[in-house]
């Protein structure tokens, strides 16, 4: 009998094991099929701008003397190409979550400020479709506070601008943040709730909101592009600064979103406020070494460069950048722009190189890394060689210029 008892038990060990094994396989399968139809649409989607670009320059090489079709053909690929940099920004920062390699920031910031910089481009959005925006103006104390303002404005953006994405032609959308006082000393609670007219969900989709590649009208692609990456990000951009996100939706009437974060209030922010540095940042008159590979980059980066006032040294890889360096005078470079992927040497190992150079200027002068490669991985590479910055391509002006006025006055 014991052996009949032992036998039943190792049937039903083998019954449970085989039912774990079959959902596991479903599991996988699905997964499988959200990540084909994931590139199949993402495929469509970075062709879409692609073909407008060059649609765009086609028609503007016909209308060579036509100025005023000229600019308008200039904002229209700027339009694409933004359009094109957001989806793989996206797929980028899915591929960070899921790794777990999204590291928060811990900056004073001005929620007021972030939320007027979003405004600007929903209204822009909802405009061009006749939706009209509504913002509640709610009790709020506080305004600066302490955390990762990108990610905020980031999720702002996404729930944004899928409430104009998804709405209706002269629909609306109601925007609101209150204030909830936190238990704990010096933190609050901002609340942001979203709520449109638009076409609401299906039930059955809202089960699925949250995953990554999911959207629910697959056919009407035309209307909706995007990467189906929005929410999930969102999502966990919301939890990993220790919020909440829910919502309601109804199919054909709208949906509400609610989110929570809490916030460590900026205490400081009167006195930083006065301690602003007024000068203007600027680069001018700075010698800067530059290598940089692909001929193109290189005139976009020289232009932007000299525009800004500044000398440029070119070199064309990664060895010729190291010997114009050390042939060069103590102190004649401010700072050197570094391209990763060079032939002969890359930029890693030219980094070293100099760092490893016997002069005090080779220790001191700012390296920083231009990459097209955005991940945290390279970012920690480059510190390792011995680089000071490293910059995402493509190259944002304002920002190169920040950095480099940083990295040289403090040097």
């Amino acid at each position: 009998r014991t052996n009949l008892a032992h036998r039943k038990q190792e049937q039903e060990k083998d019954e449970k094991y085989k039912a774990e094994l079959l959902i596991a396989a479903k599991k996988a399968e699905a997964a499988n099929e959200a990540k084909t139809e994931f590139l199949q649409r993402m495929s469509h989607d970075i062709r879409t701008p692609i073909n407008g670009i060059r649609g765009l320059v086609n028609m503007a090489d016909h209308y060579a003397d036509d100025m005023e079709k000229q600019t308008e053909y200039r904002t229209k690929v700027k339009e694409a190409s933004n359009l094109l940099l957001e989806l793989v920004n996206d797929v980028l920062d899915m591929s960070k979550l899921e790794s777990g390699e999204i590291v928060l920031e811990e900056i004073p910031f001005n929620l007021s400020s972030i939320s007027r910089e979003v405004f600007v481009v929903i209204e822009q959005m909802a405009a061009e479709q006749n939706i009209r925006v509504a913002w509640e103006k709610k009790e709020i104390t506080h305004r600066d506070f302490i955390g990762s303002p990108g990610y905020v404005k980031r999720v702002m953006m996404n729930i944004l601008s899928n409430a104009v994405k998804y709405n209706k032609e002269n629909g609306q959308i109601y925007v609101s943040c209150v204030e909830i006082p936190s238990e704990q000393p010096e933190m609050t609670t901002m609340e942001f709730v979203c709520r449109d007219t638009g076409i609401g969900m299906a039930e059955e989709f809202q089960k699925h909101i949250f995953e990554p590649f999911a959207q629910e009208h697959t056919g009407s692609r035309a209307k909706f592009a995007g990467t189906g990456l929005g929410m999930a990000i969102s999502k966990k951009l919301v939890e990993e600064m220790g919020g909440t996100i829910t919502f309601e939706s109804k199919k054909g009437v709208g949906s509400t979103f609610v989110i929570r974060v809490p916030f460590k209030i900026d205490l400081d922010a009167d006195k930083r406020e006065e301690s602003k540095d007024v000068s203007e940042k600027s680069i001018k008159g700075m010698h800067v070494l530059l290598a940089e590979d692909n001929e193109l980059n290189m005139e976009i980066a020289e232009f932007l460069l000299q525009n800004e006032g500044a000398e440029v040294t070119k070199a064309w890889n990664g060895q010729e950048i190291v010997e114009l360096f050390r042939k060069s005078e103590a102190g004649e470079f401010d700072v050197i722009l570094m391209d990763i992927m060079m032939p002969i040497i890359n930029g890693y190992e030219a980094a070293k190189r100099i760092r490893s150079l016997d002069r005090e200027d080779a220790k001191k002068i700012p390296i920083i890394a231009m990459t097209a490669n955005a991940f945290t991985e390279d970012r920690i590479r480059a510190k390792e060689a011995g680089m000071d910055e490293h910059i995402a391509k493509p190259i944002d002006v304002e920002l190169l210029i920040k950095v480099i006025h940083k990295l040289v006055k403090h040097n």
